[in-house]
């Protein structure tokens, strides 16, 4: 089973090595990070950078794909033909399709997302809503072969339901137990609804200095 993580400049770095961890624990998958040329891809941050052994033209027909988000890179990741083309032709041959945050953005300029319900951060929801999707308020949403996770940390979620669909619910658990992913944040204060107005505020202060 080929899984390919798709790597550009200025992706967040826990959307794609959050689902990487689930992802690459199925018995015989065959994990590939792919970029539009094969080297270093810098994230968002500028902190560090990942690797990349093989191109877009390298892993054309992958079983399964996730597309991680970010802000500016992603944008321009949006707009990249490049990219997209490769995205188009990895979905007509792909048994699951999938972002984590903004990179369902990027399925969206793909033209992937028209008339389907998805999700993406909560804050790029009229982003998302100008591809035609219908935005739907959850951390994972499958729409056929399309599976979109809402902001960063949900990537593990949405890892970890493909675990159950490709390898089965027991092999699920088992990866769930062996990351220890037993989620009991400090605050609650997951989403807007739950944040109160300040937060939302200053988060959306905080993205919008990424951009």
């Amino acid at each position: 089973m080929q899984i390919a993580f798709l790597v550009y400049e200025g992706l967040t770095a826990l959307d794609i090595i959050g689902p990487y961890e689930v992802l690459a624990r199925i018995p015989g998958a065959d994990v590939r990070f792919v970029a539009r040329r094969a080297g270093e891809v810098t994230v968002d941050t500028g902190a560090f950078a990942l690797r990349t052994e093989h191109a877009l033209a390298d892993v054309p027909r992958p079983e399964v794909f996730v597309i991680p988000g970010g802000t500016a890179g992603t944008f321009a990741a949006a707009k990249d033909e490049e990219i997209l083309d490769w995205v188009r032709q990895a979905h007509a041959h792909s048994r699951y399709s999938t972002s984590v945050c903004t990179g369902s953005l990027i399925l969206g300029a793909a033209g992937l997302l028209d008339g389907l319900r998805a999700t993406t951060h909560w804050a790029a929801k009229t982003l998302l809503e100008e591809y035609g999707a219908q935005y739907a308020e959850q951390r994972v949403v499958a729409a056929g072969k399309i599976v979109t996770a809402a902001g960063v940390s949900s990537g593990i979620d949405m890892a970890l339901w493909l675990v159950g669909e490709l390898a089965g619910e027991d092999l699920a658990r088992t990866v769930q137990l062996a990351i220890e992913y037993d989620p009991q944040p400090p605050f609650d204060a997951g989403s807007p609804a739950k944040a109160g107005e300040e937060a939302v505020r200053n988060a959306l202060a905080e993205l919008a200095r990424k951009i």
